[in-house]
């Protein structure tokens, strides 16, 4: 067989393979988030404020300390693959393993009692008591078991644990497969920690990610990674039990989100829009092809150094990117203590630190 007949029966083989393929992804189409926000202009342009970051001390044989939470001591903590729940000096020094989850724990909050609860993606609700042990407080509602517990908040009085169950169908890590179908499998959920019941409060959503109370407990923030936005939904008042956009058309994909106390919501964004599934929202069939890649190679999202602050508006009022070899990549967290904030990431070895200063802009 001539060697251009043999190519062309293998290049028409491949795109075969591409377009007819079996896959369990099953793409829905959809609007999309919006033209993408201008990166030499307007209040997304970079900046380069995330060029550099302090990193805290190594954590030898760990990787990818996802979220991070601090107790009454200063101490940070942190979950890493593996199941590893690390702690910190409140200087960022000395780590060392606090408690296993033996699953894969994300979103991690302290409980007014000093417990420590853990959004797991593989095990569930969990709260871990002082001395390491662990206890699974819910696997799953309305008879739905959860498969990406991704993360949670707890209100002021200790009674109600919201969070976030990302995809019922997806589990841990395929999260870019349920970003590619945009089939509305996830759900926010609240668990009452007095009689044990776990109730569903918005379901439909495309990857919901991090939660975060606003004042007064009035409502709950949640990311939606796969529209690349933000609700707010209303816990108290004449719209309890609304859910409505709180911020659109970010810049990246919004992972955990976490409130100052004051007036400032912190929003990790580990990755740029990909403008493959901007222009494929409308357009199944291309990102079936994509997702019949992604079930059997792994395809990155664009990685970058990206935060942004919004006000109690949704409006962004400080926005902070980096891509230097010194910036701390792939950012799932930001959480303010004291005048600097601590940042984790699924693609680092351990935390790091910028001071607050940093990424305001100083006019």
């Amino acid at each position: 067989m001539r060697p251009r007949r043999l190519l062309g029966l293998s290049l028409g083989a491949g795109l075969g393979w591409l377009l007819f393929a079996p896959t369990r992804v099953r793409p829905v189409a959809w609007e999309g988030p919006g033209l993408t926000p201008s990166r030499t202009g307007g209040p997304y342009a970079d900046n380069g404020r995330l060029n550099t970051a302090q990193l805290l001390a190594p954590v030898l044989g760990l990787n990818a300390p996802e979220s991070v939470a601090a107790d009454a001591q200063g101490r940070l903590y942190s979950g890493f693959e593996g199941g590893a729940v690390v702690r910190f000096g409140p200087d960022g020094t000395a780590p060392e393993v606090f408690a296993n989850t033996g699953g894969r724990p994300l979103g991690l909050r302290f409980h007014p009692d000093g417990s420590l609860l853990i959004a797991d993606a593989l095990r569930g609700l969990l709260r871990v008591g002082p001395e390491g042990s662990v206890q699974v407080l819910a696997t799953g509602a309305e008879g739905i078991p959860f498969r990406f517990t991704d993360d949670l908040d707890v209100d002021r009085a200790g009674r109600f644990v919201y969070f976030t169950d990302a995809s019922s169908k997806y589990g841990w890590p395929h999260e870019l497969l349920d970003l590619l179908e945009h089939g509305g499998h996830g759900r926010v959920l609240r668990h009452d920690l007095q009689t044990g019941e776990t109730v569903v409060l918005a379901r439909d959503l495309n990857f919901p990610n991090g939660v975060t109370l606003g004042p007064e407990d009035a409502f709950l923030l949640v990311t939606e990674t796969g529209a690349a936005r933000v609700h707010r939904l209303w816990l108290a008042g004449e719209r309890v039990g609304t859910l409505e956009v709180f911020a659109a058309n970010l810049p990246g994909y919004p992972d955990n989100v976490r409130f100052d106390g004051t007036g400032t919501f912190w929003v990790a964004l580990p990755s740029r829009r990909s403008p493959l599934l901007d222009a494929g929202a409308r357009q199944p069939w291309l990102r079936r092809v994509v997702a019949r890649i992604a079930e059997r190679a792994h395809l990155p999202l664009p990685e970058e150094s990206m935060l942004v602050a919004l006000d109690l508006n949704g409006r962004p009022t400080a926005f902070a990117q980096g891509s230097g070899p010194d910036s701390y990549g792939y950012i799932t967290q930001v959480l303010p203590v004291g005048d600097a904030l601590i940042l984790s990431s699924l693609h680092g070895q351990t935390l790091a630190r910028v001071p607050v200063a940093q990424v305001w802009d100083p006019a």
